[in-house]
């Protein structure tokens, strides 16, 4: 029967490895000042061909049981050469070897080893060696008396080998204790024990966060020092590595709300929401008089637009809410539903103010509310405002199916037609077909999605074919496909800009102008269709409104040579143009 016994800490087994360190560099001093017969204080040089006249004395000293058995000894190259084996294939026993005709210095593989006449005696050969070595190459680089690290192998590593790297700044060590933490929920120790690290213990450089590290190895088995480490990761914003280790925390106890309510605030801090709410859900579960938990869920409720159960949780949380709360979610819940009712009947200015009232009031990554904002923009004729707000770092970015789980077949196929319609606003034709397909297979039933399926289908089709006919030249087909694109999706900036181009070819300047205006309209921003129209005007010497363009597009593209050069053209034939004015009126 053998005694079952808690696995010990990294820290103890540092111990261990110190105590086994030293019993075995004393083992290997002890062995080596046998071998050579002398006093460690005094010793003398011995070469493989000649022992010691004190080893040949006393046989005593000769036993090569005193280091055959020593297992970390190694083999060290050899300083003279090796006798000529004779006929028979046996080697002659050398003198200094023992009655079987081995060398004293035997290595426990059974290879032979010896010192080279002018290397000191007292220099040891073996794993305390190399330990040794290890110790003060590393004090020489780094001039500290620290250790590197000191793995389950019983070796002193240098640097980078291990599986956690100290890195000045404890980046690295974050990140390694990150996959540690993985491998944690992957793999079992022999004994039964969830992999706790032990045996790779990291010091820093500098004390304070050395030791830090070295107790959250040590610590890898308990859940609530794991959580601590959670939390001093998340005060300090690195979120990753919060969720790693209440993921870990929640592997070894999953029965603690805490864990999952605390995992859920480093989720949300990353933007994934949806996840937040489903561990505040589960730590509620576990524990449903759980406040903090349950005005955590509320809170996530609110970002999201979801005001009624964002409300039943503020309500459950008496001592974590305030009546401040349940008002903001109770505001969110009529600004959106006043934003809705003005969506049908097309006030697209109050869907607009509405829908930003909602994002004050705390809905700020619900994407029924974008959505609600980005149709009533792209409405508006503000295209370049509708994509700013889908681009932006706050927009929500939810996959497709959890977004369709939380939210519903309807609310997200809604949030992808507007998405279709912004890119198509945008030029992006393909990425339009794609989303606007996407929404069709969700809710194929709904008028809506179709309509802006086959618009999506029509004006990407109407482009690739206009471009196509523009390379071979075929300027009147491409203005023609052009429009049969703006038929379908009208005042569409891109549409507008290319139309401008074949017209322009077609010597038709005042269409040219015409469209680009159009285009700018829609949005202002567009640098392609401004230097259009500022071109077309030049050639109508229209000199005043080019010059407004140009001014424009050198605040725009400062470093553009082109737009340099046609701005100074431009000056110049309006000061002849103004000078000539004068002179001619001087002259009456």
């Amino acid at each position: 029967m053998t005694e079952s016994r808690d696995p010990p800490t990294g820290c103890a087994m540092f111990g261990i490895y110190s105590g086994m360190f030293r019993r075995r560099r004393s083992a290997s001093m002890t062995s080596l000042h046998r071998m050579n017969g002398t006093s460690p204080v005094a010793p003398e040089a011995e070469t493989e061909g000649a022992a010691p006249a004190a080893a040949q004395a006393n046989p005593a000293h000769r036993k090569p049981a005193a280091v055959s058995h020593d297992f970390s000894l190694v083999r060290r190259p050899s300083a003279l050469p090796v006798p000529a084996q004779n006929g028979a294939g046996a080697r002659a026993a050398p003198p200094g070897a023992n009655e079987r005709g081995r060398p004293i210095a035997k290595a426990a593989n059974g290879v032979g080893g010896a010192r080279a006449a002018a290397e000191p005696a007292s220099e040891y050969t073996g794993m305390a060696a190399e330990l040794d070595k290890m110790i003060l190459d590393h004090q020489r680089v780094k001039g500290t008396t620290q250790l590197v690290r000191a793995t389950s192998g019983n070796m002193m590593l240098h640097r980078n080998l291990g599986n956690l790297n100290a890195g000045a700044g404890g980046a690295s060590a974050r990140n390694s204790a990150e996959r540690g933490a993985k491998q944690a929920s992957e793999r079992k120790a022999p004994n039964g024990y969830a992999f706790s690290g032990m045996g790779n213990i990291v010091k820093e450089a500098k004390p304070a966060a050395g030791g830090e590290l070295c107790r959250a190895l040590s610590h890898r088995t308990d859940p609530e020092k794991l959580k601590e480490m959670g939390n001093e990761e998340y005060r300090q914003g690195h979120y990753a590595e919060a969720v790693a280790l209440y993921d870990q925390a929640i592997i070894m106890d999953a029965r603690r709300p805490a864990y999952w309510s605390n995992k859920a605030a480093a989720l949300a801090a990353l933007g994934r929401l949806i996840e937040a709410v489903s561990d505040c859900k589960e730590a509620v579960r576990i524990d449903p008089s759980y406040d903090r938990a349950h005005h955590r869920l509320g809170g996530l409720y609110l970002r999201l637009g979801e005001a009624d159960k964002a409300i039943y949780h503020f309500k459950q949380s008496s001592k974590e809410s305030t009546d401040a709360d349940v008002c903001r979610a109770q505001s969110v819940k009529s600004r959106i539903a006043k934003s809705s009712d003005a969506r049908r009947l097309k006030n697209w200015i109050t869907v607009l103010q509405e829908a930003q009232a909602a994002v004050s009031d705390g809905a700020d990554c619900a994407p029924q509310v974008m959505a609600l904002q980005a149709e009533a923009l792209l409405r508006l004729q503000r295209h370049d405002e509708a994509d700013a707000l889908f681009s932006g770092a706050g927009a929500p970015r939810f996959g497709v199916d959890e977004s369709t789980k939380f939210f519903g077949t309807f609310g997200h196929a809604y949030f992808l037609i507007v998405r279709a319609q912004v890119d198509m606003a945008a030029g992006r034709f393909e990425d339009a077909v794609a989303t606007a397909q996407t929404a069709f297979q969700l809710d194929p039933s709904n008028r809506e999605v179709t309509n802006v399926q086959r618009r999506a289908k029509a004006a990407a089709s109407a482009r690739l074919r206009g471009n196509d006919l523009f390379k071979a030249a075929k300027f009147a087909e491409a203005c023609a496909a052009y429009s049969e694109g703006l038929d379908r999706e009208p005042g569409n900036a891109v549409l507008l800009c290319n139309r401008a181009v074949c017209h322009a070819k077609l010597g038709r300047n005042e269409k040219a102008v015409e469209d680009c205006s159009g285009a700018l309209v829609v949005r202002p921003s567009y640098s392609k269709a401004r230097l259009r129209r500022a071109d077309c005007n030049v050639k109508l010497e229209r000199w005043e409104a080019s010059l407004r363009d140009y001014q424009v597009l050198i605040q725009e593209l400062p470093e553009n040579e082109d737009v340099k050069k046609s701005l100074s053209e431009v000056e110049a034939k309006l000061r002849s143009q103004r000078n000539g004015g004068a002179a001619a009126r001087s002259q009456n």
